[in-house]
């Protein structure tokens, strides 16, 4: 019989399970979404969401029983600020799992697990200079999205642009050392203990 046994331990001790959910909870208010694995985020979540219904009451002592479990200040502050303005209204259901798949190298399910409302907050922070931008040019249209800058810096010059590295030192110029004498060394001497060694 399972009787009042609820949880998982995620293959930890009770100390370390704790560990690991202070962590999380703390990265999750900080970033206001992690990448995780699925169980570690159905643990977290009721965890998560009591900590939340804590800073609602903006009293020392829920803050006192916040920092039992959040050590950092700057986050337990932003949670009492901000967090808990955004859920003044709202009872409960303050986090949100997504599914993402399994994992490359293990296979384990991963989820991300976000605060409600973090997906509307960064994209009007994107739309709004955009949608400034427009505004200001007297353009109907919405404006067309830049290239990012890895696009940019991940081109590269055609071969027939590109300088041969003879032509670019000159025929003057000494050649470039490429090791020390001391390091050639003591690089011998290690390969001589190594193959000695075994």
């Amino acid at each position: 019989m399972k009787h009042r046994v609820a949880g998982r331990k995620l293959g930890r001790t009770a100390m370390h399970r704790m560990a690991v959910l202070r962590n999380l909870s703390t990265e999750l208010f900080r970033h206001e979404r992690i990448r995780t694995t699925l169980m570690k985020a159905k643990e977290l979540r009721p965890f998560a969401e009591k900590l939340i219904t804590l800073s609602k009451r903006e009293t020392l002592h829920a803050r006192r029983l916040v920092l039992r479990d959040i050590h950092d200040a700057d986050v337990v502050s932003k949670m009492f600020d901000t967090i808990s303005s955004r859920f003044a209204q709202r009872p409960g259901g303050y986090t949100r799992i997504v599914k993402l798949g399994p994992r490359r190298g293990d296979n384990a399910e991963m989820a991300l697990i976000e605060l409600v409302g973090t997906e509307t907050a960064p994209a009007a922070e994107k739309e709004a200079p955009e949608a400034a931008e427009a505004a200001g040019k007297g353009k109907a249209k919405a404006a067309k999205p830049k290239k990012s800058e890895r696009a940019e810096k991940a081109q590269k010059p055609p071969k027939d642009e590109a300088v041969p590295k003879k032509a670019a030192r000159g025929k003057g110029a000494a050649k470039p050392k490429t090791e020390s004498k001391g390091k050639a060394k003591s690089s011998a001497a290690t390969r001589k203990v190594g193959k000695s060694g075994s």
